[in-house]
Parts: structure tokens; C-alpha cells; sequence
């Protein structure tokens, strides 16, 4: 079994003993496991997490410096002993070899009389070659199973070359009955079930730890768009929004025991000089802060089917699934898989007929694409647009030129350039609030004009002063150009507020919608003086304390009719 208790503590090239071990004249032995000691230590993390010695049974977590090898060690004590050790790289490859010493005949607490001093047993050891059982070089999670193993002192020295990083390590002479990674199925895949545009739906099987020896296990998903992760603390590293703890410590006053026992050394005031730390262009290299990585993590209980939603179209997305031992809090990795979003539905361009006008709708944050090629040589071209409801993107290129980006409410007219051949794509993007309904016309004739011209200002204004049981006095601003205007009315509820009124703000809808009843009057207007152009109108036979909502439409010469804002007023009560 693995040695845990106050053991000998070594780290390459093994000139000296850790501060750990108890230094005395009297003479030492190397312990036995005591299972009591070793059940309190285990309990007390931080006993093992400044620790050359591997505890039997528990995972340990430590970090490595870039090209700064690191060595631990455990005593097997009896011959033919079993043992596992499982070695696991978080953010970096490793480089890793497990080999064994004979034990002195005294360390193995089998020799008679006295056993010989502590410091003769470590020169015996490390003067020996050990046998190497096994090394590797890589990032998978890899393993040394031995069903009977030597008696010896074994030791696992471990090197990154590329950059400093954090790794996991895991020892046991009790592996049947330990098992404390989640067994994979015979099928470790996960499948993808369902792809859609936004959506990947997830399958896989469960985990024999879960489904046979019924223990607890939830399952964690990672998503991302760089790659797979072979491990969960390779994804916690790249999780981890604080750089600090990928840093190495930085030298001076701010230093503290807690800063060597985070990086897995020992809190002694002298072991940083000993070892030249504070000396070292390590404890003072910077690494600039990363980029926060496009990754996620979810864990979802004991389900084996899931869908990930939310995801972009035609987007490359990596998926990886692990089943945690909640009791243990250790994991193992299916074999991870990628998919890639379906492509957003080809929007199908509209072709626009010069000088006719064209009805668009569009979804919520959607867009359509519309051409236009003038059949004949033209000077200018003129793009008429109606946004009825909330305000619309326009862009439009010329042979792939951009010649316009705007945004338009209401009505808006763009004269551009004409050039031979030429052909326009317009693109209309809808509003975020919700769908957009748009009118437009396109032509290369310069007098066709659509829409009637609006004033800058479609509001109608009410005279309070007024007011009567059975009338209201309104006026409205017209233009230079003689245009038809009708007003109409309509009764509503006297809790009829501005939101249900915005609600039926669509300008596009004509009186040729409405009930003839509602009509008022219609008439023609305009005025060569702008500043002049405003007109007014009683609206007479209304009922006393009602209220009233009032739209004026203009009417242009091709039949078309555009909205003024919507008024809502109330008569009188009492005359």
C-alpha cells in the first residue's frame, strides 16, 4: 500500500528532504500506512497540497513551472501489491514517468535491530538508478495499471515544456475497490440526434456507475467553437476568468506562506532561498491576459439526452460530456464530438418593377433582399420607401458598392446616381421590437414619385379652448404640393391609452380600410409659403364626454395614401 503518513519528501534532483519530515539525531524508519492517520489526513487537504508524497486513495491537485521538472513519491510495501496511478494535464501537455527503487531492507520495517538513520536510508536510495515502469508525453488522461506490482519506493516525475501549468494525480493499491472515476459504457460516443439552425440535440449512454453500482452521478456539457477538451480541469482552467492563477507568484513584500502553499511549495521562510526562487526570472515572468474563450459549461443532472440551444447558424460548435462522481467530485470524458449549424434559410431576392410599388414584411430582427435592374441607360435612380410601422435599415449596393445606409421612418425618398447596366441590391432589415411593414418603389424615371411628401412634423393638434359637448377643432401641416387629405374618427373607450394607439400606428393601412361611417370630410391643401401650409377642421355631431380617435391621410397623385399621427381627444362633459 501507499505510504502516507510523515514520509520522506523529495523533489528532483533529490538533494534534500522536504521541510515536512520531522529532522532529528534518533534514528527513523520509512512509516507503514496507519488507515485511521491516513482517513484524517485525507480530510485535511491541505496536508497533501505542499506534498511530495502521494496519499493512498485521493486526488491530488499541484501546478508545474515551464521546463521545471517535479517529483513525487509513495511506498509499496509488499510485493505483488496492485496499483493505479492516473496522471491528468489540465491547460498543457505533459511529459510523465512512473519508476521504482528497492526499498533499504530496514525501510520496509521487515529487518531486525535498529533501523539505520534517516539520512544513511535517503542516501542509499537516491544514489540507486530506479527501474522505469512507464512514461508519456501528451495531454490525454493516461493511466498505469499494474494487477501486482513490486514492493519499492516509486516515484512520478513530471515535466511541461510548454508553458507553466496546473495537473491532477492519482494513486491507488485498492483500484477494484476504489473506482472513484465514473466507468464509461462500452459506447463512450456522444451522438448528435437533432440539428437545427440555432439548436443541437445531444445523446449518449449512461455511465455504469450511475445506471449499475447506482451511484451519484451528474452529467456536465462544454460547449465551445476552438476544440474538444479531453479533461474537466482543462475546461476549468479555460473557464477561469482570473488569469492570477495561471501566473507564477510575483517576488517581493506581497509574498506569504499562502502564496508557496498555493503553487505546491512549503511555507519555510528559508526554502525559497535555498532553492534560488526568489532569484529566478520565473518568479518574475508575466503572461499578458487571455482573451475570454467562447465556452460554456452546464451541468444537467442524471439525463442522457440534451438539447443546446441559442447557437448561431452555419457555426462550427465542439461538444464534450462528463460524467462527475458527486461524491468524489472526480470525472471521466466521453469521447467528444462537433457539429456544425445549419445555414440560415436562403432568402429568396425580390425583383422590383421600375415605378411600381412593392409590399414587404419582415420578422422581428429579420432582413429581405430586393434587386432592381433598370431595363434602359439611366442618370439617377430613385428609391421610395414607406416604413409603416417601426423604423427599417436600408442598404443599397451597386454592383457591390455600398451607396447607401440609412434608417427610415415614415417617408423617405433617395435619388443616387445612376450608372449603365447597372444593378442595385437593396437589403431591409426589420426592427428588434418586433415585425416591420414597409412599402417601396424604385425607379430610373425622375418624375415618378409614389408617396405623397409629408411635412417634418405629422402630428394633429387639438385646441383645448375649443372644445364643445359636440365638437373639437384640429389642425394638421400640409406641403408646397396640392394633395388630397381626409380625415376620419372613430369612437373608442374612455380607458383607451397611447399603448393601444401605438398598437395601430400602421401608416400603411388607407381609408379605403376604413367604415364609411367613420369618414369625416376629404379635401385638397397646400400652400406655396411653407410657413403657412397648415390648415384646420371642426369635427361637429361628436356626443358630449366621448372620446374620439382622429387620423388624417394624404392622398398622392398615384393613389397611395400615407398616415399622420394618430390624435386622441374628448368633448366636453358639461356645456
Amino acid at each position: 500500500m501507499l505510504c502516507i503518513a510523515r514520509m520522506l519528501l523529495l523533489r528532483c534532483p533529490l538533494p534534500l528532504l522536504l521541510l515536512l519530515l520531522p529532522l532529528g539525531s534518533r534514528p527513523q524508519k520509512l512509516p507503514t500506512r496507519d488507515e485511521e492517520l491516513f482517513q484524517m489526513q485525507i480530510r485535511d487537504k491541505a496536508f497533501f497540497h505542499d506534498s511530495s508524497v502521494i496519499p493512498d486513495g485521493a486526488e491530488i491537485s499541484s501546478y508545474l513551472f515551464r521546463d521545471t521538472p517535479k517529483r513525487y513519491f509513495f511506498v509499496v510495501e509488499e510485493d505483488n501489491t496492485p496499483l493505479a496511478v492516473t496522471v491528468t494535464p489540465c491547460d498543457a501537455p505533459l511529459e510523465w514517468k512512473l519508476s521504482v527503487q528497492e526499498l533499504p531492507e530496514e525501510a520496509s520495517g521487515e529487518g531486525s535491530g535498529d533501523p539505520e538513520p534517516l539520512e544513511q536510508q535517503k542516501q542509499q536510495i537516491t544514489n540507486e538508478e530506479g527501474t522505469e515502469l512507464f512514461s508519456y508525453k501528451g495531454n490525454d488522461v493516461e493511466y498505469f495499471v499494474s494487477s501486482s506490482s513490486p514492493s519499492g519506493l516509486y516515484q512520478l516525475d513530471l515535466l511541461s515544456t510548454e508553458k507553466d501549468t496546473h495537473f491532477k494525480v492519482y494513486a491507488t493499491t485498492t483500484p477494484e475497490s476504489d473506482q472513484p472515476y465514473p466507468e464509461l459504457p462500452y459506447d463512450p460516443r456522444i451522438d448528435v440526434t437533432s440539428l437545427g439552425r440555432t439548436t443541437v440535440t445531444l445523446a449518449w449512454k449512461p455511465s455504469p456507475t450511475a445506471s449499475l453500482l447506482r451511484q451519484p452521478i451528474q452529467y456536465c456539457i462544454v460547449i465551445n467553437k476552438e476544440h474538444n477538451f479531453k479533461s474537466l480541469c482543462a475546461v476549468e482552467a479555460k473557464l477561469s476568468s482570473d488569469d492570477a492563477f495561471m501566473m507564477a507568484p510575483k517576488p517581493g513584500l506581497d509574498f506569504s506562506p499562502f502564496d508557496f502553499a498555493h503553487f505546491g511549495f512549503p511555507a519555510d521562510n528559508n526554502s525559497g532561498k535555498e532553492r534560488g526562487f526568489l532569484k529566478s526570472s520565473k518568479f518574475g515572468r508575466q503572461t499578458s491576459p487571455k482573451p475570454r474563450v467562447d465556452l460554456h459549461r452546464v451541468c444537467i443532472g442524471n439525463k442522457n439526452i440534451f438539447t443546446v440551444s441559442d447557437l448561431k447558424p452555419d457555426t462550427q460548435y465542439y461538444f464534450d460530456m462528463f460524467a462527475v462522481n458527486t461524491n468524489t467530485n472526480m470525472s471521466t470524458a466521453y469521447v467528444g464530438t462537433f457539429a456544425r449549424t445549419k445555414e440560415e434559410a436562403k432568402q429568396k431576392t425580390v425583383e422590383l418593377k421600375d415605378g411600381k410599388v412593392t409590399d414587404v414584411f419582415i420578422k422581428r430582427k429579420g432582413a429581405k433582399f430586393l434587386r432592381f435592374a433598370p431595363v434602359s441607360s439611366h442618370q439617377k435612380v430613385t428609391f421610395s420607401v414607406h416604413s409603416c410601422l417601426d423604423a427599417v435599415q436600408i442598404q443599397v449596393r451597386r454592383d457591390g458598392k455600398l451607396l447607401l445606409s440609412q434608417s427610415v421612418e415614415g417617408v423617405r425618398q433617395f435619388q443616387l446616381r445612376g450608372k449603365a447596366k447597372a444593378k442595385y441590391l437593396i437589403r431591409l432589415k426589420g426592427s428588434k421590437k418586433g415585425a416591420s411593414m414597409l412599402k417601396i418603389l424604385a425607379t430610373s424615371r425622375p418624375n415618378k414619385q409614389a408617396f405623397p411628401s409629408l411635412p417634418e412634423d405629422t402630428r394633429i393638434k387639438a385646441f383645448d379652448k375649443l372644445r364643445t359637448c359636440s365638437s373639437v377643432t384640429v389642425a394638421w401641416l400640409g406641403t408646397q404640393e396640392r394633395n388630397k387629405f381626409c380625415i376620419y374618427k372613430r369612437e373608442v373607450d374612455d380607458n383607451y391609452n397611447e399603448e393601444q394607439k401605438k398598437r395601430e400606428q400602421n401608416q400603411c393601412l388607407g381609408p379605403d380600410a376604413r367604415k364609411k361611417s367613420e369618414k369625416v370630410l376629404c379635401k385638397y391643401f397646400h400652400s406655396q409659403n411653407i410657413q403657412k401650409a397648415v390648415t384646420t377642421e371642426t369635427i361637429r355631431g361628436l356626443q358630449p364626454g366621448k372620446s374620439y380617435l382622429l387620423d388624417v391621410y394624404v392622398i398622392g397623385h398615384g393613389g397611395h395614401s400615407v398616415k399622420y399621427q394618430s390624435k386622441l381627444v374628448k368633448t366636453r362633459k358639461f356645456c
